[in-house]
């Protein structure tokens, strides 16, 4: 029922920028959080950015004044503007979908839920020195 598909990664110098597309297949006020997670290399994959119906957001710390996550409902698409990019940003960045009743932004903004909805299969960032 939800299919989600990221696009917008590259690679760029570090203090750089890249918008982060996602896009919904099912896109629904009031239906669904979104969230954007991360994994790096050899790292465990960690939440980065979240998103609910109502536009409410919730970043994780390291990516605070950084990255700006909103949403077009019109176009069912997720983005994430990532600013003044570090080497440590490096990583696949995946989004997921997970059903409003079950968590809001600052729940999914510390990890994974256990039931995801969807997730996408991500896009590559890369961050050089």
């Amino acid at each position: 029922q939800v299919l989600l598909r990221e696009s917008g990664g590259g690679s760029v110098q570090s203090g750089g920028s890249l918008r982060l597309a996602c896009r919904a297949s099912a896109y629904m006020g009031g239906g669904y959080c979104l969230g954007w997670f991360r994994q790096g290399p050899g790292k465990q994959r960690e939440a980065v950015a979240g998103i609910d119906s109502n536009g409410n957001t919730a970043y994780v710390d390291s990516v605070r004044g950084r990255f700006t996550i909103s949403q077009d409902n019109a176009k069912g698409t997720v983005y994430l503007q990532l600013d003044s990019l570090k080497p440590e940003d490096t990583g696949t960045y995946y989004c997921a979908a997970v059903s409003e009743t079950r968590t809001t932004v600052n729940r999914m903004i510390l990890g994974p839920p256990a039931r995801v909805d969807a997730w996408g299969i991500g896009t590559q960032v890369t961050v050089s020195s």
